[in-house]
C-alpha cells in the first residue's frame, strides 16, 4: 500500500522516549535507574500517511508530571517536506518491580524531566 503500518508509529514513539530518557541520564546502555518505568497509556492520532522509506522526525515534550506518573506529547513530521504525520500522548508510571506497585516519581526525575535538552 506504500505507507507505514499504523503499529510502527508506536515503535517510533518508543524509540523517541528511550532516546530522551538516555539523554537525561547519560546512559550508554539500555538500563534505567530504580524505580523502573512502565508505559500505562498511549494514544495516537494519524494526520497523514508516512511513506515507506520516508525520513521522519519525532519531537517530544514532557507535558505534565503527577504524583506517580508523567506524560509525553509527541509530533511526528516528515523530514522531507515538513508535513505533520501524527500526534500522540503517552503516560509513564514510576514502578517498583519488586513490589509490583506504582511509586512516587522521584524528585531527581522531576528535575530532569523539566530540564530542556541542549
Amino acid at each position: 500500500m506504500g505507507h507505514v503500518n499504523n503499529a510502527v508509529y508506536l515503535t517510533y514513539l518508543e524509540q523517541a522516549r528511550f532516546k530522551h530518557w538516555r539523554a537525561l541520564w547519560h546512559y550508554a546502555e539500555d538500563r534505567f535507574p530504580d524505580p523502573g518505568i512502565i508505559l500505562a497509556h498511549i494514544e495516537c492520532d494519524y494526520r497523514s500517511p508516512a511513506k515507506l522509506g520516508e525520513a521522519i522526525d519525532v519531537r517530544l515534550a514532557v507535558s505534565s508530571i503527577g504524583r506517580t506518573s508523567f506524560q509525553y506529547e509527541y509530533e511526528i513530521f516528515s523530514a522531507e517536506d515538513g508535513r505533520l504525520i501524527a500526534q500522540a500522548k503517552s503516560v509513564q508510571v514510576a514502578y517498583d518491580y519488586a513490589t509490583r506497585t506504582a511509586v512516587e516519581v522521584p524528585q531527581l526525575w522531576r528535575e530532569l524531566l523539566v530540564k530542556p535538552l541542549l
